[in-house]
């Protein structure tokens, strides 16, 4: 008989911080602005720790934000989580080292990213690549600094503050050179998780599709789009010499998706401003100016 593997739960360090910050301020609303997170964003991690733990952690009083008795329970275990992550970091004198910058990519612009920087340009920036979904909500969790995605209308109101820049990326159809779809069936299409950009388009056309492959790994897509499975839509800059652009007649003109430079108002002026601006003037052709 088989087991299944056990997968621990791991609350982000940044859900246990605010926790502690809603609990020394009284307030949602006074953690959202010492920790430079919008008051969504706190209610967001919040909701994300109670499910967690199974109950609510704070009850609203005359004198603002109070613990609950699971709450005050939490809250010991917070101090402790994060008394320890403090001591870690000063093992070796870490704790005078500056906190590295949190960039997040989508998968679709990393090599793109990369190809512009070196080693030097990235010694003090961690990079955490996903679906734009996963960068996004790691913005909303706190845990990402500044991050280049694409926008999914479903969670933009959610970063609406951090946007400092977004541009319309085109999208077109691509295939492999020898890709031919058989007369009357189904147009096979490759996708990636939370996208609906060429599944509306079609659906709106009335034109009948196939998913025959799904991944959030944007490398993986293009070797099967290369094996010659179906067809994709990728931003038309992006097209590599191993696809060609596919204009025939049946496939209807894509939309453009909104390309966001997201970026938090409360961080340091060193690196992270270096780096806003690298991409800034490479995305956009312009540099941004971070504000504190």
């Amino acid at each position: 008989m088989m087991h299944r593997r056990y997968q621990p739960l791991n609350i982000p360090i940044e859900i246990v911080r605010t926790v502690l910050t809603i609990s020394e301020t009284g307030s949602m609303t006074k953690a959202a602005e010492k920790l430079g997170l919008s008051q969504p964003a706190v209610s967001s991690q919040i909701k994300r720790i109670q499910a967690m733990v199974g109950g609510a952690l704070f009850t609203r009083t005359a004198e603002g934000a109070t613990a609950t008795q699971l709450g005050r329970q939490v809250l010991h275990q917070a101090r402790r989580i994060i008394e320890a992550n403090d001591q870690m970091l000063c093992m070796g004198g870490a704790a005078h080292l500056p906190r590295p910058v949190r960039l997040g990519l989508s998968t679709l612009f990393v090599r793109d990213f990369l190809g512009h920087q070196n080693a030097a340009s990235l010694s003090d920036v961690v990079i955490h690549t996903d679906t734009s979904v996963g960068i996004t909500k790691g913005l909303v969790d706190g845990y990402i600094d500044i991050a280049y995605i694409l926008e999914n209308p479903e969670l933009t109101s959610e970063i609406s503050h951090l946007i400092v820049n977004e541009i319309d990326e085109e999208f077109v159809w691509v295939r492999s050179s020898d890709f031919v779809v058989n007369p009357g069936a189904p147009i096979p299409i490759l996708t990636w998780p939370g996208d609906d950009l060429m599944v509306r388009t079609l659906t709106r056309k009335g034109l009948a599709y196939k998913i025959v492959f799904n991944s959030p790994d944007y490398h993986a897509k293009l070797a099967a789009i290369e094996a010659g499975i179906g067809i994709a839509a990728i931003p038309r800059r992006m097209i590599p010499p191993t696809l060609v652009w596919a204009q025939e007649h049946y496939l209807p003109q894509l939309p453009p998706i909104k390309a966001l430079l997201c970026a938090r108002s409360n961080l340091d002026n060193g690196q992270s401003a270096k780096l806003l601006n690298d991409i800034s003037t490479q995305f956009f052709q312009a540099p941004q100016t971070l504000l504190i």
